[in-house]
């Protein structure tokens, strides 16, 4: 009886330890909720009424939204994204809605190829209009596969400049300014600053890069600017994400040059300005390119930022119609893709809105000659080579002053080749120049001879524009 009674007691004893550790191990480890899942749980994430809508143009967003390069990813896609919610707000193109679903690649060229892989084929019956991983790496990762696969990939100010050139790459479309438009642009500027391109003879210019293939793609370009007009040129690399600086910094500061061109990404720009003020070098002395011009690039330097100059193809703003558009469809409604709000307007959202713009006009101008309906990405590739924004077309748009006129063709796949220049005044960026073109008639030859010895390489054969529709 006296074994019976302590093996019940010692039984007991057990059951209340078990449930204590069951109720604080809860306690500890709180049930996630759904919407805070991690990105990589969202890869397919897709509104749900998306999921039955079957006359829809799709498009396969290789996205980042977690890792060094995230306020980019987060503010770009937000603005491409609330741009294709808006128009499904008014009815989508010809009745056609835009759908969409995610693959979060963290900026990891293996993970971009895989996403790519996954949603290449549609989503629902609805076919792939187009690619915008805007990864430089992945771009280059996916190129092949986008042409063997008909699928335009779309890399808006970035990308592999020679495939500027649509006779060798008829699925590539680096839009509105490739890289070597945007050396050559900042060239042409550092021209009228010195009193003429002219006096550029003599001067010292540092271009600080990012070490990726995004980062060197243009040494070579401005290696041949460095010979035309005599000024002498270091290339200083920085290597991935950015972090450290130092001796990098104290190497310019031994150069002494002019100016510095400052070629970063993501966490790359603030470390960078910060440390340029640590060694005293001139913030106003130094250029940032495309990627090194977002708010997120210099209010996290402070101090450090303010007078840094760099280019741009679009304004940061909220002033202009379709921003006021997408304002009253989609952010007022509770339903904008931004975290944070506030970012609305800003340097990457107003990107991915003129991506956004560019991708549906690219639908809406191919459904003219192929019907009102979804189209195949061979389809939406015509689409992307007869669009002509003139200022009126811009008008209509809302985006008369977001977007440069733009002119595609078989043959050229930028279409503009112009920035503006703007500089950072401890809050907000302000422009303070007109449109700065860049020197295409240098570059188309330079352009042509590495397509033409791609294409070669390949084995493929040119496109002969002049019979093609």
């Amino acid at each position: 009886m006296k074994l019976f009674k302590s093996l019940w007691f010692w039984l007991v004893a057990i059951a209340i330890i078990l449930v204590i550790i069951v109720l604080v191990t809860k306690k500890d480890k709180p049930e996630q909720p759904l919407e805070k899942a991690p990105a990589q749980a969202q890869a397919t994430a897709v509104e749900p009424a998306q999921l039955s809508d079957q006359n829809a143009q799709y498009f396969p967003l290789q996205s980042y939204r977690v890792g060094p390069y995230a306020s980019g990813g987060t503010g770009f896609f937000g603005g491409f994204i609330d741009y294709l919610k808006a128009i499904n707000a008014k009815g989508g193109v010809n009745g056609v809605k835009m759908v969409w679903s995610e693959c979060e690649t963290e900026y990891v060229v293996e993970k971009g190829v895989e996403c790519y892989e996954r949603l290449k084929k549609g989503l629902n019956g609805a076919p792939a209009a187009a690619t915008n991983p805007l990864s430089v790496g992945i771009a280059y990762a996916t190129l092949e596969r986008s042409t063997k696969d008909k699928l335009p990939l779309i890399t808006i100010n970035h990308g592999r400049t020679d495939s500027t050139d649509g006779r060798v790459f008829p699925y590539v479309f680096p839009l509105q300014l490739n890289p070597y438009s945007e050396v050559s642009a900042i060239v042409n500027y550092l021209g009228q600053q010195s009193g003429g391109i002219e006096n550029l003879k003599g001067k010292k210019i540092v271009v600080l890069y990012h070490g990726s293939p995004y980062g060197k793609e243009t040494i070579p370009v401005i290696d041949i600017l460095s010979k035309k007009y005599g000024f002498e040129v270091t290339h200083i690399e920085v290597p991935h994400p950015g972090n450290e600086q130092q001796s990098q910094w104290l190497n310019i500061r031994r150069i002494q040059p002019d100016w510095v061109i400052l070629r970063g990404w993501g966490v790359m720009n603030p470390v960078a300005l910060k440390t340029a003020q640590k060694v005293g070098y001139p913030t106003n002395k130094i250029i940032g390119n495309i990627w090194s011009n977002s708010e997120e690039d210099a209010a996290p330097a402070g101090n450090a930022a303010n007078g840094f100059i760099s280019i741009t193809t679009h304004p940061s703003g909220t002033n202009f119609p379709v921003l006021q558009e997408i304002k009253s469809l989609v952010l007022d409604k509770g339903q904008s893709d931004l975290a944070d709000k506030k970012r609305f307007g800003t340097v990457y959202y107003n990107l991915g809105v003129v991506n956004g713009i560019l991708n549906v006009e690219a639908v809406r101008v191919a459904q003219e000659k192929f019907g009102k309906r979804p189209l195949t990405g061979e389809e939406v590739r015509w689409g992307f080579e007869n669009i002509h924004l003139t200022d009126e077309r811009l008008k209509e748009l809302g985006a008369y002053g977001l977007v440069q006129p733009l002119k595609l063709s078989c043959e050229d796949h930028e279409g503009g080749g112009a920035v503006r220049f703007q500089q950072w005044d401890g809050q907000a960026w302000k422009v303070i120049s007109d449109w700065v073109q860049a020197d295409r008639e240098l570059l188309r030859p330079i352009i042509e001879k590495s397509s033409q010895q791609y294409a070669k390489e390949q084995g493929i054969t040119v496109r002969n524009c002049a019979t093609e529709d």
